[in-house]
């Protein structure tokens, strides 16, 4: 025993200064990278900037924290979208830069987020410089990207992956059945789905007909986008789709003039230097984000309030709908800030916080031009804090509307039967344990609930009318929770420009009668160390689902999200995004 324990406490220590010593190694990396990510970047004469297209595109990047994790897991990696356009535009001014290298490999981006890069690309192209595109295998949106290049190359052996646009959604009501759990549903509005999954197991007719719609227009503007940039007829692309010929040789491609060249990643630096001569410099995405600023001060500032992810979901990436109504409230009081933009990337979320942001933007309204730039979505409860702006701004891809409100209750009832669980109590009213999960709601309950949502949605109804300055009728025409894209929005009054994030500052400036001025964004950028954390948290979290579910994690997730949703719900029911 004494051996036993000898041993054992001889481990133990050993594990502890294992630990000591990975954490003092650790920090010294941590700062050996920010020493580096912060030094100030020297921009040489005929540079050409390389921008790495691949990993998950996000709204913001979160300081150098993605990229140190990237290098332990691949899958962790991850682009702002914020850094790309920043990088973009002070490339297009700067004269040293003569052109663009698109680097492309397996990025994840929704449609909007695509426009909004190829926007950028397509103005930096018009200042007289040059963009060339190549990537060992193109998707849908990364090909629509490269299509604004002065020349597009792939691989010998590689694959123009231009197959179309698929949506689908998880079901899971069987496996909710097989575990004991019934999800037992309020909802407004025909097309609200996001309940679809935990009641069928496949789409209602209403659903499908939105989707296939919605699919359809995104599409096509990625076709228009293709077309204009390859001069050729869109109808090719369907063709190239639908006959499969993303599985045919690349050589298929170049003769149907949808890329330029065959040639392998080695050979590009003798492809740029057709573009811009033998001695050329290149320089990478985070240095160019290290160039020095020299924007001229100015006292007048415009605030850009980044609202991103579900409303009030209590992840780390969601929504603080808290936070930003005392951003908003505080910005309407700063006499510094001469207008505000909106920047609202959220699919919704909590029809109480929305309610809330609603109220904050109002106040704004009240003191200052507020423009609202939707980002990917700004759907539902992302929708409702939007509808009061004094201009709304989305790309012709963004996903909004879903004007509609639902709840939903758990009852584990027949789980706790399972495995042998009783609840008992007592009570002093009739609905003092409303909501309890071990038993199904009463007829009164739910008449009551349904009450309640239905109050929710004519809120939600009221405030969109009011915002768009029509009828509380013509809303519900086009309500009952229905998504559409940006370019049907403006259609049909929801959204009044198509454009991006710059399209929503030059407006706000001219509202304003600005011509010189700062952009101060908010909320700041999370500290290194706790942004690591999170990250780290994340990983972990996420690595362990893997590692024992496999496949199986996304349907845990969906599980765990349904099982998190409390109160009135203003939310879309799906993401969507371009591979």
């Amino acid at each position: 025993m004494k051996e036993f324990l000898k041993m054992t406490l001889a481990t133990v220590v050993g594990l502890l200064l294992f630990g000591a010593i990975s954490s003092v190694l650790l920090l010294g990396s941590l700062g050996a990278l920010m020493a580096l990510g912060s030094a100030p970047t020297t921009l040489k004469p005929n540079s050409v900037l390389e921008l790495e297209l691949n990993g998950m595109l996000v709204e913001r990047d979160q300081n150098d924290v993605t990229a140190m994790l990237s290098a332990i897991d691949d899958s962790q990696l991850q682009r702002g979208l914020d850094a790309l356009l920043s990088a973009i535009d002070r490339a297009t001014t700067n004269d040293n830069i003569k052109g663009i290298y698109l680097n492309v490999g397996a990025l994840v981006a929704s449609p909007a987020s695509i426009s909004e890069i190829r926007h950028a690309l397509q103005m930096f192209k018009e200042s007289g410089k040059f963009i060339v595109a190549y990537a060992d295998n193109f998707g849908n949106g990364t090909y629509a990207l490269a299509t604004v290049a002065d020349k597009v190359v792939l691989n010998p052996h590689g694959m123009l992956g231009l197959n179309g646009l698929s949506m689908s959604s998880i079901f899971c009501k069987e496996a909710l059945d097989n575990l004991g759990i019934e999800m037992q549903v309020f909802k407004v509005g025909t097309f609200k789905s996001a309940v679809e999954p935990y009641t069928g197991m496949q789409m209602s007719d209403a659903n499908r007909l939105q989707m296939s719609e919605l699919s359809n227009s995104i599409w096509q503007t990625l076709l228009d986008d293709m077309a204009a940039g390859r001069h050729v007829d869109k109808a090719q692309f369907d063709q190239f789709a639908n006959a499969g010929d993303f599985f045919a040789d690349p050589s298929v491609a170049q003769q149907r003039r949808l890329v330029d060249t065959l040639a392998y990643r080695s050979d590009m630096k003798q492809i740029i230097r057709q573009f811009v001569g033998d001695d050329y410099h290149t320089i990478d995405l985070k240095a160019m984000t290290n160039l020095p600023d020299d924007t001229p001060y100015s006292v007048d500032k415009i605030a850009v309030v980044y609202a991103v992810g579900q409303i009030d979901g209590g992840s780390t990436d969601d929504m603080d709908s808290e936070a930003i109504t005392q951003t908003l409230v505080d910005l309407a009081d700063d006499d510094a800030v001469k207008a505000v933009v909106l920047r609202v990337n959220s699919p919704g979320g909590s029809a109480y916080g929305s309610e809330q942001m609603w109220h904050a933007t109002q106040l704004v309204k009240a003191q200052k031009p507020i423009i609202v730039s939707m980002g990917d979505y700004a759907a539902s409860g992302g929708y409702y804090m939007s509808c009061a702006a004094d201009t709304i701004v989305a790309q012709p891809t963004t996903i909004t509307g879903s004007i509609g409100i639902f709840g939903m209750l758990p009852n584990i009832e027949k789980l706790t039967d399972k495995i042998g669980v009783a609840v008992d109590g007592v009570k002093t009213n009739d609905f003092a344990d409303f909501g309890m999960p071990t038993r199904p709601v009463t007829a009164a309950e739910r008449a009551l609930f349904q009450q309640n949502i239905e109050r929710g949605y004519e809120l939600f109804v009221r405030r969109c009318a009011d915002g768009r300055h029509t009828t509380t009728d013509a809303i519900k025409q086009i309500a009952e929770g229905r998504v559409w894209t940006g370019s049907q929005a403006k259609a049909l009054g929801l959204v009044d420009v198509l454009g991006g994030l710059d399209t929503a500052i030059d407006i706000a400036a001219d509202k304003a009668n600005l011509t010189q001025y700062n952009i101060k964004e908010y909320p700041a950028k999370r500290d290194l160390f706790d942004e690591l954390l999170d990250e780290l948290s994340q990983v972990s979290t996420t690595h362990a689902l893997r590692q024992a579910l496999g496949s199986y994690a996304v349907y845990a997730k969906t599980l765990q999200q349904a099982m998190a949703l409390r109160g009135q719900q203003a939310i879309m029911p799906f993401n969507i995004v371009c591979e």
